[in-house]
Order: C-alpha cells, then sequence, then structure tokens
C-alpha cells in the first residue's frame, strides 16, 4: 500500500509538471497585407501643352484604425471642373506606423494596379489613362479629362488596388470593370464623391 501512494504521488508530480510547462500560447495573426489608413489623390491641370499649371488639388480618405474592404472611410468630395485635363496621382500611408506604402507600390509594380471605375465614367464625364512611367499600367500617376458636358454635376468615382493579378488579363485599361477575372486580392476599395463644376 505504501508502494502505490508513492507511485501515485509520483504520477501526480509528473501530471503537474507537465501542465505546468504547457502554456497556451495564442497565435500571432497574420498580416496578409499593408495597413493603410490614408489615401490621397492629387489633381493638378494641365494646359494644352500638357505642362502643370495651378494649385494641387488634394482630396482624401482616411480611417486611423485602417481603412478595411467593405468598410465606409471618411472620404472627401472630388471637386473638379468641367472641360480641364488633370494629372491625378495617389499617394497611399499608413499613418499609424509612419510609412508610406505608395513606393513599395511602385517597387511591386508587375503585382500592382489600380482600376477606376463609377458613375464619372458610365456617363462619359470622364477619361482617364495610366501615365505611370515605362507604361508599367499601375495608377499611381493618371491623365484625367473632364467632359464639358452639361449633364449631372454629381457622380462618383471607386478606385481599387489589386495586387498579384494577372496583368495580361486586365491588360491596361484602367475601367476595366471585371477585374476580379484577372484574379489577385483587393488591397483598397474605396469610393469618392464626384462635383463637376
Amino acid at each position: 500500500m505504501k508502494n502505490l501512494k508513492i507511485v501515485s504521488l509520483y504520477l501526480l508530480a509528473l501530471l503537474a509538471f507537465g501542465f505546468s510547462s504547457c502554456k497556451s500560447e495564442d497565435p500571432e495573426k497574420e498580416n496578409d497585407g499593408e495597413v493603410i489608413t490614408d489615401v490621397t489623390l492629387k489633381f493638378q491641370e494641365l494646359n494644352e501643352s500638357n505642362a502643370l499649371i495651378g494649385d494641387i488639388l488634394s482630396f482624401k480618405a482616411s480611417d486611423p484604425q485602417g481603412i478595411e474592404v467593405g468598410k465606409t472611410p471618411a472620404v472627401q468630395s472630388i471637386s473638379l471642373t468641367k472641360g480641364k485635363k488633370y494629372q491625378m496621382t495617389i499617394e497611399v500611408s499608413n499613418s499609424i506606423e509612419g510609412e508610406d506604402i505608395t513606393q513599395e507600390i511602385l517597387e511591386e509594380a508587375e503585382k500592382h494596379q489600380f482600376f477606376f471605375l463609377g458613375q464619372v465614367f458610365d456617363s462619359s464625364f470622364f477619361t482617364i489613362q495610366y501615365a505611370d512611367g515605362d507604361g508599367i499600367g499601375l495608377g499611381l500617376k493618371n491623365i484625367v479629362t473632364v467632359s464639358s458636358s452639361t449633364g449631372t454635376n454629381n457622380s462618383s468615382m471607386r478606385v481599387v488596388l489589386r495586387h498579384d493579378l494577372d496583368k495580361k488579363v486586365s491588360g491596361t485599361n484602367p475601367n476595366f470593370s471585371n477585374f476580379v477575372q484577372a484574379g489577385g486580392e483587393t488591397d483598397l476599395d474605396i469610393t469618392f464623391p464626384v462635383i463637376l463644376n
């Protein structure tokens, strides 16, 4: 009986040691992509010779916690003048970490592409062309031509950033509405209200 008690105490001690050495660790969440808190569209007028003139007009979408696909960040309305042509550039950043993500997107241009969709294109108030260097079809730099049409003054522009897509499928079309057919994943999907003066 004495031996049985010793064996029982020994087993109990082993179990206690086993439980104390196996700490429960929660797995760390994987960060599938960059956290983006701010997206700024900058427009500057182009003259007939395509030289930049006038002031830069900036319109921003932001969420201090990070802009998530499917949620609505705070978005400023884009206000442009009918009959004008603009250079539009896009800046993307993470204010939480103080990171400029624009450069990373540019460095991985073969894996990223912006698409521009919405009412302004459906109604032909806008035309947009990629103007990135070397014809890379990325969309960080674009030429936007606003129609002089006297149609509606209020519209919208949806800005989508995809990564790991097959750019041969999407080609160099900034208004490719079936962009999901090119595969990849969406990093950004924001709709900016547009006012045409």
